[in-house]
């Protein structure tokens, strides 16, 4: 059986670096693209660092350096994002931000890795959206927005790909147990918080053939809060 290929943007991220763990020790062949670069990648990964995802010609390039190195593409974890807590009359509204670091990323990520993963027996495409999203609050505008965007993305696209191997999912997060969330809730209880290595099973599955049935699907990972 060939060994498929993951590809995990965002792969020097706290979740992406859960992901990435998790898919060496199921013996998965990963590529991890960030936009941070000089840091090291564990071992067995591909490390492409340094590129800018809201390029379409960098995602490109990315893309094609990592086709190179394992002859294709079997799933492609768009992880790569951003979050900004400002309210709508903020003097510098981040809205640009948000749509660039959480959709454009994403759609850049798989209109480069689609000719790869139809080309696969069981494609796939797993993404990252927000639980947030579906009901935004306070100062949660323009994120919500983007990862609303990014819902919409996962579900025209599933639509699209239906006559194809490749399916379309996306995982909505709450609230990750991340130092940086600690933080700023020291008074919350991380317990019933979502912890990376907890999503990244999740996000595994959608990205194995045992998925197959599955397309289209906006997945609650929402701990116990």
């Amino acid at each position: 059986m060939t060994t498929r290929t993951l590809v995990v943007t965002g792969g020097h991220g706290i979740l992406g670096k859960a992901v990435v763990k998790a898919a060496l020790a199921n013996g998965l062949n990963v590529a991890l693209i960030d936009h941070a670069s000089g840091e090291a990648a564990p071992n067995g990964a591909l490390e492409i660092g340094g590129v800018d995802l809201t390029d379409p010609g960098a995602t490109e390039a990315a893309i094609t350096q990592v086709v190179e190195r394992f002859g294709g593409i079997d799933a492609l974890l768009n992880i790569a994002g951003g979050f900004v807590w400002q309210t709508t009359d903020d003097a510098r509204p981040a809205w640009d931000k948000m749509f660039a670091l959480n959709l454009t990323t994403a759609l850049n990520a798989s209109r480069a890795a689609l000719p790869h993963l139809k080309a696969s027996t069981e494609g796939r495409i797993v993404n990252v959206g927000a639980n947030g999203a579906l009901k935004a609050g306070a100062g949660m505008g323009a994120y919500g927005a983007s990862k609303s965007a990014v819902h919409r993305l996962t579900e025209a696209l599933a639509e699209e790909l239906k006559n194809t191997s490749v399916t379309v999912n996306a995982v909505l997060p709450s609230i990750l147990d991340t130092p940086q969330n600690r933080k700023d809730m020291p008074d919350a209880d991380p317990a019933k918080w979502v912890r990376p290595s907890d999503l990244a099973e999740v996000m595994l599955f959608l990205a194995s053939p045992a998925s197959r049935s599955i397309t289209g699907a906006l997945i609650p990972v929402t701990g116990k809060v």
